[in-house]
């Protein structure tokens, strides 16, 4: 089991009514890196976030609660707070 630590940029466009449509996820290299790429979208984006996740990639198990790097602007309900 080869625990590793996975880096995700996420952002939203507006989608039907007052929906969130996500974009497609950019992964990263670092947690730095991440945090440089949200916050350059997050000028062009209605939201973004940055967030990292640990796990076994073979066997599709990640954390349940990933740690947040970066965010602004709109985000769905499992990004606030």
């Amino acid at each position: 089991m080869a625990q590793e630590t996975a880096y995700i940029v996420q952002s939203f466009v507006m989608g039907r009514g007052t929906a969130l449509k996500a974009d497609r996820q950019i992964a990263c290299k670092s947690a730095d890196a991440a945090r440089r790429m949200a916050e350059r979208l997050s000028a062009t984006k209605l939201g973004v976030v940055a967030f990292s996740s640990s796990g076994d990639a073979e066997l599709g198990e990640f954390d349940d609660q990933p740690t947040i790097l970066f965010k602004a602007g709109q985000l769905p309900d499992a990004f606030e707070g």
